[in-house]
């Protein structure tokens, strides 16, 4: 368990947070400049808080009150950047091994990160994607208390992020090490966090899994929901997977395992809204529901929050013109239709 609590404050920016952080991995998310890799720097020993605790089970690495303050090499943290910040005349090998406290589990991690065929190249051989997955096993093999990583996908196209998710889905798994993950992108957050703790100018506005704290009432940034299924079988004529659901099956265009429980992220934008059972449509996905809520502002579009079957929460953004032509209201039985196409693989995670 980690423990933070900190007050910061520099010209024109104050951070005053107080969280745990549990073995699973805990997302900071929210927009750049609130506060999210300040508290990354903090805990590692980057950034001197005016005030404050941050523990690590129990060993103290920061009290103000009692004046210790642990240097970053005895926090024995490991660090990814947004950049990875290898050493472009080392070879993979000896990036790896710079710094490693943990030799004993070289093959263990490079087999894990598939970075067999590349120990022998240096970083300007690399693609994006590989560079970081070398960051992470520099990080790893330092054998650390806990990892930060600090946007780690941010520099790399769609891609190289589909590349490297799957190796940082692994690693709590395999390691058994917490995890804080920083960005400010609602996708990586929802596909790879236990916990999610929304920042927004130097507070904490929002803390749970992430279904809660990016749901629909919560969320200040994106406007999504996530949804969670078992995944059938997969259907080879027409590259198909249908996850089982309470409101009704899921279709997603792309191959999952077989009885997986999935998570799937949706747009409010991607959801389209229908009073009446819908027939002869292109949309393979109609969830049943009810209407929970419309939240109304004074421009054209409102968000509509319907309760599914099954007891999970969609948001649909819809012109308030069409909401009144279907006659909804708090209450109204509605069916929420959702393109296969717009559910890729971005929006999935396999759990």
């Amino acid at each position: 368990m980690i423990d933070v609590t900190i007050k910061l404050s520099r010209a024109g920016f104050n951070l005053d947070v107080s969280f745990s952080a549990g073995t699973g991995v805990t997302a900071l998310f929210g927009p750049s400049g609130s506060g999210k890799s300040t508290i990354l720097g903090a805990i590692a020993g980057l950034e001197r808080p005016q005030q404050g605790l941050i523990r690590a089970g129990s060993e103290v690495f920061f009290d103000s009150d009692k004046g210790i303050n642990l240097s970053p090499h005895h926090r024995n943290i490991g660090y990814v950047f947004q950049d990875a910040a290898l050493f472009p005349h080392m070879s993979v090998a000896r990036n790896l091994r710079y710094g490693s406290r943990n030799d004993s589990g070289f093959e263990r991690i490079v087999a894990l990160l598939g970075l067999q065929k590349l120990l022998e190249r240096r970083p300007a051989k690399l693609s994006g994607g590989e560079r970081q997955r070398v960051a992470i096993g520099r990080a790893l093999l330092s054998n650390p208390r806990l990892v930060l990583m600090d946007e780690p996908l941010a520099a790399l196209d769609t891609p190289r992020k589909q590349e490297i998710l799957p190796y940082i889905e692994s690693l709590n798994a395999e390691f058994q090490l917490p995890i804080i993950y920083v960005s400010h992108a609602v996708d990586e957050v929802a596909r790879l966090a236990d916990e999610v703790i929304v920042i927004e100018a130097g507070r904490i506005v929002s803390q749970g899994p992430p279904e809660r704290a990016l749901s629909p009432h919560e969320s200040r940034f994106d406007r999504i929901s996530i949804l969670q299924g078992k995944a059938g079988a997969y259907d080879e004529v027409y590259g198909l997977t249908s996850l089982a659901h309470a409101a009704g099956a899921i279709t997603i265009a792309a191959r999952l395992e077989e009885g997986r429980d999935t998570k799937v992220v949706i747009r409010a934008t991607d959801v389209t809204l229908a009073s009446a059972a819908p027939q002869h449509l292109s949309m393979r996905t109609a969830l049943q529901g009810h209407v929970a809520a419309i939240e109304v502002s004074s421009g054209p579009v409102a968000i509509v929050t319907v309760a599914l079957a099954g007891g999970q929460m969609l948001a649909a953004a819809a012109t308030r013109k069409a909401i009144d032509d279907l006659g909804l209201a708090q209450g109204s039985p509605v069916w929420c239709l959702i393109k296969a196409v717009s559910i890729d693989e971005r929006w999935l995670n396999a759990t």
